[in-house]
């Protein structure tokens, strides 16, 4: 199966970058240039140490942001899913506080926190944690009040009910939650990383798009998805590394 997903995965990178200098070849390379031309780029790039720290600085952010939207939003959901009384409680807060869209309060953040590493990191936990929140919350409700009886009545405690049933029946979810919020952490560090900072890639790419250095702009570009690229494969790696029974 995973010999077959690399086969898809290398036939589509080959279309994708045919495609690409097709592109090129009709909109020309002063345009948009061939991938040759940014491989050759890239090459370039990858041997300065500048390079090397926007790259740092990048997944800086994206990690620090990841991990703290879990340790704040992981146990939330849990608890909450697993207690109605909670639930109810802090529902109204979840329902008003998740469909703000949250990028709308980086100047608030930024005021706050300053506009340096920490307020991009707060700003990233923010818009992770409420995904990561739901979808643990949703995951943990599935369980269904036989399995919480029977734990009782086997004189398991609380926090057993926790490791054994909630953590387990959770835990896809909150896989699938850290692969979107992979996706979204890329896509919101490009945008926060191109005001008031000159480090990271997505400065990289506003300043070479500001410079008209295509090339350059595409290298960061790729930089940039690769990390998202990569993050999403190991979530999908421990998750089949740790939910093995899943797919039995």
């Amino acid at each position: 199966m995973r010999g077959r997903q690399a086969i898809t995965y290398a036939v589509t990178i080959v279309l994708i970058y045919a495609f690409w200098y097709l592109l090129s070849l009709i909109m020309g390379s002063n345009i948009l240039p061939d991938p040759f031309h940014v491989f050759l780029r890239g090459f370039k790039e990858i041997a300065t140490s500048s390079f090397w720290l926007h790259v740092q600085a990048s997944i800086l952010r994206i990690f620090a942001g990841l991990f703290f939207a879990f340790i704040l939003a992981v146990p939330a959901g849990l608890v909450l899913g697993s207690n109605q009384k909670l639930d109810r409680l802090f529902s109204p807060l979840i329902y008003l506080g998740y469909p703000i869209p949250k990028i709308v309060l980086m100047p608030i953040v930024f005021v706050l926190f300053g506009i340096g590493d920490i307020g991009k990191i707060v700003l990233l936990t923010m818009i992770i944690f409420f995904q990561l929140l739901i979808t643990t919350r949703d995951s943990a409700r599935k369980i269904s009040t036989e399995i919480i009886y029977s734990l009782k009545s086997l004189g398991a405690t609380r926090l057993d009910f926790y490791i054994h049933v909630v953590w387990p029946v959770s835990l896809p979810g909150i896989f699938t939650s850290l692969r979107i919020g992979t996706g979204t952490a890329v896509a919101v560090l490009f945008f926060i990383e191109s005001i008031a900072t000159n480090r990271g890639l997505g400065f990289y790419i506003i300043d070479s798009w500001g410079r008209a250095d295509y090339a350059t702009m595409f290298v960061g570009i790729i930089a940039l998805s690769l990390i998202g690229i990569v993050l999403y494969e190991i979530f999908d790696l421990l998750e089949r590394k740790f939910c093995k029974w899943k797919n039995q």
